[in-house]
């Protein structure tokens, strides 16, 4: 087992999860703010996973001292600071997860939810408690549950598996181009969201990619074990991305449901 199998096994779940009819039902701003009310929460995790390769892969206690790999270190230092401390169009510094709220203000997206949602987490309350009650898809809550359930694991190889394959830039042409057609209809309220979206696609390139899969050979180690585990979880990973799609796109159709 190695990477080349690993990519080949999960190619038909990728193909599928980037053909999914969500995007062809977002037609309106209403929908496109359906979508980010429930997205929100995977672009929230997605900084929880970032964060465990982090305490994994470079060293983030004192005393300090060097870790293994000095590329991994700057590969992961390079992504946080991008995530956690970004620049928004105005130039001031933010997350992507505060930059996508901001965007979602100026959507007229329902920020509640997510917003309660953070404020049980400050106060100490679990993850899984949190996400109870919140008034989501159930598809939503279980996506987030399953990030942390491959974090509470705790296999290195399995939360990189999950970051490489589960997070990377899963959203098509398509997408960016039915959020440009919206532009043109309510530009004020869309350049936040197009910002995020442009932001984020330029982060993610680059050396990322060639990283991020040199990174999985890092974890793996020639271990058939560690790849098998690795591709099951990139596997689920893009299941539970399919399952969240589900979800929107459900919420979108009630939604022109009740509209008509």
């Amino acid at each position: 087992m190695d990477l080349h199998q690993l990519k080949s096994r999960i190619e038909p779940l990728r193909k599928e999860l980037l053909a999914h009819p969500v995007y062809s039902e977002i037609a309106s701003l209403e929908d496109l703010c359906a979508f980010t009310e429930e997205h929100v929460f995977a672009v929230w995790d997605f900084m929880s996973l970032l964060k465990t390769l982090q305490q994994h892969l470079t060293c983030v206690q004192v005393p300090w001292y060097p870790t293994k790999n000095a590329e991994t270190r700057r590969f992961i230092n390079e992504i946080v600071v991008g995530e956690e401390s970004d620049v928004d169009a105005a130039g001031d510094t933010m997350s992507h997860f505060e930059m996508y709220i901001n965007a979602m203000a100026s959507l007229g997206a329902n920020r509640t939810e997510m917003q309660e949602f953070t404020q049980r987490i400050r106060a100490n309350v679990s993850v899984n408690e949190a996400l109870n009650q919140c008034q989501i898809a159930e598809e939503t809550k279980n996506f987030v549950r399953y990030t942390f359930e491959v974090i509470h694991r705790g296999k290195i190889h399995e939360i990189a598996s999950l970051f490489t394959f589960g997070r990377e830039d899963l959203i098509p042409d398509m997408f960016l181009e039915i959020v440009n057609e919206l532009k043109a209809e309510v530009p004020e309220r869309m350049n936040g969201f197009l910002y995020y979206l442009e932001r984020h696609i330029e982060i993610d390139g680059g050396d990322h990619g060639p990283l991020s899969l040199r990174l999985m050979d890092e974890v793996c180690e020639n271990d058939p074990i560690k790849w098998e585990e690795a591709t099951l979880v990139a596997e689920q990973a893009l299941k539970m991305r399919m399952h969240l799609w589900n979800g929107v796109r459900n919420k979108i159709l009630l939604r022109s449901e009740v509209r008509v």
